[in-house]
């Protein structure tokens, strides 16, 4: 039921995101020209931006908040995988074990098999000799005669003495022949017992096979859902990566829009004096001090390029990670950032450390789009990365190649080092 409900729910964010693809991010996606635009016009897009970025970050937290539900799945599922991984381990265990006494037993079967064939072989035996004795007994012939021994006596007294021989040999016989029959019987017993046993554990071997047989199909419905799961999560963090762009690219527009609204925003006057002063020669420009207006005319330029930086990375995200990797072909962190930067004609070192120094450092509160972060990773300022806006960077990572990233929160809020570095 839950699942359910998350696929609707996934469903909706879709249709939402195709929606705004269709619909508004096309149009938002312009160049700033403050020429043909006026105040008003520069508002309303500003406007525009914000509404759909709001409306981004509403689809954000959706799709985050169905990540940590499949995570939640996820880890439930795993841990009912790993109790039916155990049952399984312990049942294929007791069956093997199982099958050993059923050997043994089987083995002891014949054994007592053997003993009781030997002990009905001496029973007839002894048999036949009584049977032989008793003949004899009476016709007083054979081999044995029970009547010649008793009338060869030479006295009353060994007549006596031999009668009570023949006795004693009849009753010993008699003894023989019974603890025969018993120990036939007692072996008898203990093969039923056996047997009994056997038949047991043949039973016990036969419930272990079906209980194996539904462990293994648990365990298998438990893996297809695993991979329902994760397929799931693939595709809402597809859907968040598509957001987190969509965002990034608002964020970059937003910032344009608002340099230009300031430009725009200038009395006419001083916008005369910025042309006039970018229109003067090198000479001409060092004689005096360098209006307000024409650093604001740099600084829109600067934010052009920015830009540019900015933007150049989504082309390529998911390259690969590669160490000293300075194109789309691998990156490695300050390779990427080096390379972004030479893409808005703007030449930066490549190494991280080079990278430090690089620029004007800022505080982590003033950071703006364009901004070089660092991150205290193996080293100090060991990873850097392209600020984009709302905590959100874009870099090279070893685990995922190039990706866009949260800084406020997880591994990289704790590794965030403070460090910031403006390059306009």
């Amino acid at each position: 039921m839950r699942m359910e409900a998350g696929k609707r729910k996934l469903k909706k964010t879709l249709m939402t995101l195709t929606t705004l693809a269709v619909v508004g991010l096309g149009s938002t996606l312009f160049t700033v020209s403050t020429q043909a635009e006026s105040v008003q016009e520069l508002e309303n897009k500003q406007t525009e931006i914000q509404e759909k970025r709001e409306t981004l970050k509403a689809n954000l937290s959706d799709a985050e908040g169905q990540i940590a539900d499949v995570l939640v799945d996820l880890d439930k599922l795993n841990k009912e995988i790993e109790k039916v991984t155990d049952a399984l381990k312990q049942n294929e265990e007791q069956l093997d074990d199982t099958k050993v006494h059923i050997s043994e037993k089987e083995n002891e079967v014949a054994l007592l098999e053997d003993e009781i064939a030997e002990l009905e072989e001496a029973i007839e035996k002894r048999h036949e000799i009584l049977k032989e004795r008793a003949i004899s007994y009476q016709k007083s012939g054979g081999e044995i005669s029970y009547l010649e021994v008793i009338f060869g006596s030479q006295s009353f007294s060994d007549f006596i003495t031999r009668v009570s021989a023949v006795n004693k040999i009849t009753e010993s016989d008699s003894a023989l022949m019974k603890q025969q029959e018993e120990d036939k019987n007692d072996v008898e017993d203990k093969k039923t017992a056996v047997l009994n046993k056997l038949d047991e554990l043949k039973e016990t071997e036969l419930e272990l096979n079906g209980m194996l047989a539904l462990i293994k199909d648990q365990k298998a419905a438990n893996e297809s859902k695993k991979e329902e799961l994760k397929n799931k999560e693939t595709k809402i963090l597809a859907l968040q990566n598509e957001l987190q762009l969509e965002d990034s690219k608002l964020a970059s527009l937003e910032q344009d829009v608002k340099a230009s609204l300031t430009v725009a925003s200038e009395p006419a006057v001083e916008t005369t004096v910025a042309s006039a002063s970018v229109a003067t020669t090198s000479e001409e420009s060092t004689e005096g001090t360098t209006s307000s207006k024409e650093k604001t005319t740099r600084s829109n330029t600067g934010s052009g390029n920015l830009s540019t930086a900015i933007n150049a990375g989504f082309s390529h995200l998911g390259t690969p990670y590669v160490w000293g990797g300075k194109t789309p072909s691998g990156f490695d962190c300050s390779g990427f950032v080096s390379w972004a930067f030479a893409q808005a004609g703007i030449s930066i070192p490549s190494h991280t450390t080079a990278l430090a120094g690089t620029g004007t450092k800022v505080s982590a509160s003033n950071m703006q789009p364009g901004d070089i972060v660092f991150f205290d990773t193996y080293k100090t300022n060991g990873h850097v990365g392209i600020y984009l806006g709302d905590g959100k960077f874009i870099g090279a990572q070893n685990s995922t190649g190039l990706a866009v990233a949260d800084m406020t929160s997880g591994y990289w809020a704790d590794h965030f080092s403070g460090h910031v570095r403006s390059v306009k």
